[in-house]
């Protein structure tokens, strides 16, 4: 956590993120095809909702059991932002994660129940997806399927082990209730329709078009690679999407195109978003690592 702190106080870091966000669209867009802008915008403006309101607020939802967690829906805005932006800084979007525990017990959640609300978030939104695609397509992807079951696994089984050999990092509140989990996996569900709402906008913007039952398909046949850790835009699971989406008749070009401009787009919400509020805080004084829910 002190590295972070550190981190985020440089600016050297600072420029290096400028530096990338900028540098990522500049590379990437001379080799486009021609894109009509109009079908990005359609498909930006119910993605970022739901990336930076529906994503926050199912975290939300499993992390006010523990004691001392604030309780304010712009607090859990303002830190996922935070969050977005330096989760497309580091491979695997570990950054996130890393944040939002560092978030909760800077104001005054126990370490092991910060770390158990962000990873009950991410098996929210694993089974989210599973459901999701259940009730939107013909057939359930095994990849989501395998996924889903080895996110449970893995909880399972790094609380078995953190039981064993380090007790005292284990939550110490009660675990989110099953309507708390419920209304994370509404929220998760509706979060992955506007992923596909983007990806289709992306799809159109090249000049094709796919079903949304193709998009979905190849969505979740693309998170089996998100277990290997990558950058955004060049991760094993975007490229794992665009053969996806050309083994469903969509050219090579358009797209890898689809792919590399939405997660190019992924850059402006980060850094309006997740950077002012960053910046925010530094401009309150004192190290972030003194951060609290006064602050807001």
């Amino acid at each position: 956590m002190e590295t972070i702190r550190k981190a985020l106080h440089s600016r050297v870091v600072l420029v290096l993120g400028l530096v990338v966000a900028v540098a990522v669209p500049a590379v990437t867009a001379p080799r486009l095809p021609h894109l009509n802008p109009w079908p990005l915008v359609a498909g930006l403006v119910p993605w970022v909702l739901g990336k930076y309101g529906l994503c926050a607020l199912r975290w939300r939802a499993v992390a006010t059991t523990a004691a001392g967690a604030p309780a304010p829906r712009r607090w859990y805005l303002r830190a996922h932002a935070e969050s977005e932006l330096l989760g497309l800084l580091t491979p695997g979007h570990v950054g996130a994660d890393v944040w939002r525990v560092k978030r909760l017990t800077g104001a005054g959640v126990a370490r092991g129940d910060a770390v158990l609300s962000v990873a009950v978030d991410r098996f929210a939104g694993a089974v989210g997806l599973a459901v999701f695609m259940a009730f939107a397509a013909t057939r359930l992807p095994t990849e989501v399927v395998v996924a889903t079951v080895g996110a449970g696994v893995v909880v399972v089984v790094a609380i078995v082990l953190t039981r064993r050999w380090r007790p005292r990092w284990l939550p110490s509140g009660p675990l989110p209730s099953p309507r708390q989990f419920a209304l994370a996996l509404v929220l998760a569900a509706g979060y992955q329709l506007t992923i596909a709402g983007l990806l289709l906008g992306a799809i159109a913007a090249t000049g094709h078009t796919l079903s949304p039952i193709q998009v979905l398909a190849a969505f979740g046949a693309s998170q089996a690679a998100a277990a290997v850790p990558g950058v955004n835009g060049a991760s094993p699971r975007d490229g794992a999407l665009v053969v996806a989406l050309v083994s469903f008749g969509l050219p090579w070009v358009a797209a890898a195109a689809a792919v590399t401009v939405r997660a190019a787009l992924a850059w402006l919400p980060a850094l309006a978003l997740g950077g002012a509020s960053l910046w925010v805080l530094r401009r309150q004084g004192g190290p972030l690592r003194n951060v609290s829910d006064a602050a807001f």
